[in-house]
């Protein structure tokens, strides 16, 4: 069992291609995967008060901060991850949050789509790697 084996939850059906998985149900588990590593990282810095906590968070899980996180990250993607990208920026949704734009609404679901791709094939190293250039953004 690799290190990345062991922190996976017992949920994951192993019949269940992640390839084969809708796209908005990928970018579904990748909006929470997303926004628990998000909650982690807010956690490493100074300040704990809930307020402040709050505010930073959403400074990062909002679908502007993720539209402008997936545009910095498509010219570091592979042909898979980027064939993933496109499914979600395609896939059919509902309509975009009052005040967010569509294209900004379907960058963001692209990114959630890749990044439960990613945790659906258990590349929590390549995730990884990926959410912490989210993180390194201007």
């Amino acid at each position: 069992m690799t290190s990345d084996e062991s922190i996976l939850p017992v949920w994951f059906d192993p019949n269940v291609s992640p390839q084969h998985m809708r796209p908005l149900a990928l970018a579904y588990v990748g909006d929470a995967v997303y926004d628990l590593f998000v909650r982690q990282y807010v956690l490493t810095l100074p300040s704990h008060r809930p307020q402040a906590l709050h505010r930073l968070t959403s400074q990062y899980v909002s679908a502007k901060a993720q539209a402008q996180a997936a545009r910095q990250l498509i010219p570091f993607l592979d042909d898979e991850e980027q064939m993933m990208f496109l499914r979600g920026r395609n896939a059919k949704g509902h309509a975009p949050p009052q005040g967010t734009s569509v294209i900004d609404y379907r960058m963001s679901t692209a990114i959630e789509c890749l990044f439960g791709y990613l945790y659906y094939s258990r590349r929590m190293e390549r995730l990884r790697q990926l959410m912490q250039m989210t993180m390194l953004r201007t």
